[in-house]
This record gives structure tokens, C-alpha cells and sequence, in this order.
């Protein structure tokens, strides 16, 4: 078993007034986020991406990573908190405030899983990258044990160094690595984010198809544009992708459909085949995993409309409807107001934030929604932005 790599300095620890003067969402080690639990103690990144979700949390100045707090307290607040469910919640690790595989960080990374697969879980934990990954890393990765953990490579082939100062490059070789010594350990292409007119020319998409074939699956999606994004570009006098800002990723109609028409096109003329595509992250994680998706998508069937018939069998056969009275009792306790409904795409609630609903959504597998932010058939989770002409009904 290949040892974590043990830094010769640490990364140095915030002080407690440093951190009283960060956003306090940033300061919240442990987020709960629709991919999992999020553990992020270690925040800072030099990679300058100009869509980075780091604006949102007014970290986007700090280029040195920097710890919050030790390790051992990051793991012992994941696994104390009161939404972990050991082998059931899905785990995120440095997702929002730095590159897990940054040198200075990447130790800290080994260390955490280290720790968790210590313990003996079997929770997905998802890693999200775009720096460097090296054949000893993928030793490191290999030796875990327990934990199904899954390395997203984000990809997005944009050619702006205004807008995305890291080469492309980068990330490609690292999926590449990572597919080529993957053993205990899966790779999923991260085709993100895809914005019509800067990086869905017909070669960006040829660049992806030829990507994808180096990765257990590959997830596409667009971008997260938000009004401290859009601040940002304005400020950097970069072109604007879109003309308003929304709460939901934007990937407007039309781009995924040439998207899909080229991944049609060759797996209906035999021309170079694609890899398999996703549309949300935890069917392609859980498809590379050979498991029926943990957010219980299959609810919403025009989701799958892409995906092999295996995973669409997994997910049926695992796709139970809960009982409204047992959702009603946990969705009460954790301050759920007005009616609760459990229909055949998903459970729909009031007054629940985030946190508490992704809670019920991995307790029972099945896609649990606010009632006054409903989803529209066929852009399920997605901005209106670019599907004006094609919307559907509206569903809860």
C-alpha cells in the first residue's frame, strides 16, 4: 500500500481573526452541496479561472492556500455532523476554495482520505481537479481501501487566457493518467463549462469525443454565472457569456443539442465513437461505479434518454417511491412548513433550504424539490436562460 505524501511544511493555519473576517460561508468547513457533503478547511487558489465559484464566497484574491483548521478536526466535523450517514452520503473534498491537486494542498488531500478510509467507509467521495496528476498519485489513489472515490477532471477546452489562464492541456493529460492506472479508483471527464460561442465549435466538441474515451464517463454542463461572476468580467473588460446572471447553471437548448447530435451521429454511422455521457454528476459517478444514481434522477426521465440501458435498469430497479407519511415525519423534523407531496418524479417541500433537502434526497434516493422553485420539463435543475422557446410545463 502506497503511502500519502507528507509534506515537508504545512499549510499554514488561519488565525482565528483571519478567519472572523472571511465571508462565513467560507469559514463553514462542512457544506452540504447536491453532489454530498462538502469538506473544505483549506481555501486559496492560484489558478485564476474568471468563472471561478470562489467570487461567490469573495475568496477570489486569495491565491495562497491556507488551512482553517488541522485535518483531523475537518474529518471529525464531517463525520460528527448531523447530515453524514455513514456509507450513504456522498463526500465532496476541496470543491469550492482551492485545487485538491495543487503540490501544497494535494498531501492534505491524501491525508483526509487516508483518514476516512481508516474508518472503513464505503461513502462515494468525489474529488474535482484540474491541475496535475501524476503516476504516484495515482498509486496514492489506488491504495484506498474502502472509500468509492471518483477523480472529476475538469475540462472545458476554453482558449481565453482572460477567462481561463490553466492550458486545457493540463487537465487532459491528467484524465489520461488517471484512466490508464485506474484500479481502485474511478475517472469521470468533467466537460464543464460549456458556453455556446466560446468553446462548442465543432472542434471543441471533437477535443471532448476524443477525451471522453480516456474516462469511466463523462458529465457536461454549463456554466454558473453569478452576479459576482458577471461583476468580475465587467471589471476585467472580458466579453460577457450571457446577459443576465442566474441562481441555476445555464446551459442553454441549443448547445446541448449539438452536443448530443454529434454524439448521435456517431453512434449511429459508426464514425469515431464517443464515451458515455451524463447530464448530472451523480449519474455519471455512480454509472462509473456500476451502481444506480444515489440522487434518484431517475424520477425525471427525460434525463436518461442518453444514458446505457444497464445504468437505466440499475436505476429502475433501485428507484423505490417513498411513503409519503415516513417523508412527511423527517421532512417535519428538519422544519419542513405547508404540504408535503411524494409524486412520480420527486418529493416536493416548503420551507427547507438546501441542506435539509439534499438530507432527504440521499436518505431516500429519490429527487427531493422546493415548491416554490420548480424545475421545467426538459431543463431539469438548469436556468431558463436559452430554453425561452422550449420550455415545458413547469413540474414540481
Amino acid at each position: 500500500m502506497t503511502a500519502p505524501a507528507v509534506p515537508r511544511r504545512l499549510l499554514p493555519l488561519l488565525t482565528a481573526e483571519q478567519i472572523g473576517e472571511l465571508k462565513p460561508e467560507l469559514a463553514d468547513v462542512i457544506e452540504y452541496r447536491k453532489s454530498g457533503l462538502s469538506v473544505n478547511h483549506i481555501v486559496g487558489c492560484p489558478l485564476e479561472c474568471g468563472y471561478c465559484v470562489r467570487h461567490v464566497f469573495d475568496n477570489f484574491a486569495m491565491k495562497t492556500p491556507k488551512r482553517l483548521m488541522r485535518d483531523e478536526a475537518a474529518i471529525a466535523a464531517l463525520v460528527s455532523h448531523p447530515y453524514f450517514r455513514p456509507h450513504k452520503t456522498p463526500i465532496q473534498l476541496f470543491n469550492r476554495a482551492t485545487d485538491p491537486m495543487l503540490p501544497v494542498v494535494k498531501p492534505h488531500l491524501f491525508a483526509v482520505l487516508r483518514q476516512l478510509d481508516e474508518q472503513g467507509l464505503t461513502n462515494h467521495v468525489l474529488v474535482i481537479t484540474r491541475w496535475r496528476v501524476s503516476a504516484e498519485d495515482c498509486a496514492v489513489l489506488n491504495s484506498f481501501q474502502n472509500l468509492r472515490l471518483t477523480v472529476l477532471v475538469t475540462h472545458s477546452g476554453i482558449d481565453n487566457p482572460a477567462i481561463e489562464p490553466v492550458n486545457s492541456a493540463i487537465a487532459a493529460e491528467s484524465l489520461r493518467m488517471l484512466y490508464e492506472h485506474a484500479e481502485r479508483y474511478k475517472t469521470v471527464l468533467y466537460w464543464r463549462p460549456i458556453v455556446p460561442g466560446l468553446n462548442d465549435s465543432d472542434e471543441h466538441i471533437e477535443r471532448a469525443r476524443e477525451l471522453s474515451l480516456h474516462a469511466h464517463a463523462t458529465v457536461f454542463t454549463g456554466l454558473f454565472f453569478r452576479k459576482q461572476m458577471a461583476a468580475y468580467y465587467e471589471e476585467h473588460d472580458l466579453p460577457m457569456p450571457y446577459d443576465s446572471t442566474a441562481r441555476r447553471k445555464i446551459m442553454p437548448e441549443h448547445a446541448e443539442r449539438r452536443i448530443l447530435e454529434a454524439f448521435d451521429t456517431a453512434r449511429m454511422t459508426g464514425a469515431a465513437p464517443w464515451g458515455i455521457l451524463f447530464r448530472k454528476t451523480s449519474c455519471g459517478v455512480a454509472y462509473a461505479h456500476g451502481e444506480a444514481d444515489y440522487n434518484g434522477h431517475y424520477g425525471v426521465q427525460e434525463l436518461c434518454d442518453i444514458c446505457p440501458p444497464e445504468q437505466i435498469s440499475r436505476c429502475a430497479g433501485a428507484w423505490v417511491k417513498p411513503d409519503l407519511e415516513e417523508v412527511t415525519r423527517e421532512a417535519r423534523s428538519l422544519g419542513a412548513i405547508g404540504d408535503v407531496e411524494v409524486n412520480e418524479r420527486a418529493i416536493v417541500v416548503e420551507g427547507l433550504d438546501e441542506p435539509p433537502r439534499y438530507y432527504l434526497q440521499h436518505g431516500f434516493g429519490f429527487q427531493c424539490h422546493d415548491r416554490k422553485k420548480p424545475h421545467h420539463y426538459r431543463q431539469h435543475g438548469r436556468a431558463p436562460i436559452g430554453w425561452e422557446a422550449e420550455d415545458g410545463p413547469a413540474t414540481p
